[in-house]
């Protein structure tokens, strides 16, 4: 009997903190529908940057039918495609983080029954669900409207980029908490995160592909999660890979997962402890 009452309970905890999830994630939406005009301001500014880096790949294979084995129709709904996947991995995570130190709410949130870092999941989520919305669409209309059609080579390789781009939103977020966590020691974080957020989009072949890099250096970033953000679903979206480059591609990004995973948890118990024991 105690065992059925303490099962009754777990569930019931379980649904009233994924209530207070949903909560935030509608609530997310809301607020984010609300800034028009940043919402037209990132349309265009995507815009310029998406048609700029079409008219550089068109002006580079002007007179090579393919470079490398990559065609010019590739590069350009590689474009398009890259420009949709950087809305569906906006993180504001390490803004939220470094907002919470800098308020001295950073305690209070952690006594929260709920997880302060889960409530971030959640906003991010919410923001992302009103950005697909707001301007991931605008962007694929105006990309096939004015680039081409980004068009997946067939079913498999479009589900198999859904799947690889769940775990890289997963690698992108965990990467964006771990850093937003040297807000404890670090006072302003602000160019820090804007450099973070400029290198990872050249390192993870978000402006120029990993394939166009010298060997060492693509040897280099094969080892690093970076390229597991961007290139990875890109690639398979394209159709540039080979069964052996994609089984190890998508294994390689479940472990980063996974070891992303274990550090943030790590590192969130080490923060929590320290701030409980401070008092923030």
């Amino acid at each position: 009997m105690s065992s059925k009452k303490t099962s009754n309970k777990f569930i019931k905890n379980f649904k009233d903190k994924l209530n207070v999830y949903l909560y935030v994630y509608k609530i997310q939406i809301i607020r984010s529908m609300a800034y028009k005009f940043d919402v037209y301001g990132n349309i265009i500014m995507q815009t310029i940057i998406m048609i700029a880096t079409a008219y550089f790949w068109k002006a580079l294979f002007n007179s090579a039918d393919s470079m490398g084995g990559v065609t010019v129709d590739t590069m350009l709904t590689y474009t398009v495609v890259s420009s949709m996947v950087s809305v569906l991995l906006t993180t504001n995570v390490e803004w939220r983080i470094t907002e919470s130190i800098k308020k001295g709410t950073i305690a209070i949130d952690m006594m929260r029954p709920v997880n302060i870092f889960k409530v971030f999941f959640a906003e991010n989520l919410g923001a992302i669900t009103a950005l697909i919305f707001q301007n991931l669409l605008p962007i694929f209309i105006i990309g096939s409207l004015i680039i081409k059609v980004p068009v997946p080579n067939n079913l498999q390789d479009g589900l198999l980029f859904i799947i690889s781009l769940i775990l890289a939103f997963l690698i992108n977020w965990y990467l964006a908490v771990i850093f937003g966590m040297w807000g404890f020691k670090v006072i302003e974080m602000s160019a820090l995160i804007q450099v973070k957020k400029h290198l990872l989009r050249l390192l993870s072949g978000s402006i120029i592909p990993i394939w166009f890099f010298p060997n060492w250096l693509r040897g280099i970033l094969e080892c690093l999660p970076f390229m597991y953000i961007y290139q990875m679903p890109i690639s398979i979206y394209v159709g540039q890979y080979t069964s052996d480059s994609l089984r190890k591609g998508l294994m390689v990004q479940l472990m980063w997962v996974v070891i992303l995973f274990v550090t943030k948890n790590y590192l969130e118990k080490r923060v929590t402890k320290s701030v409980m024991i401070q008092g923030g």
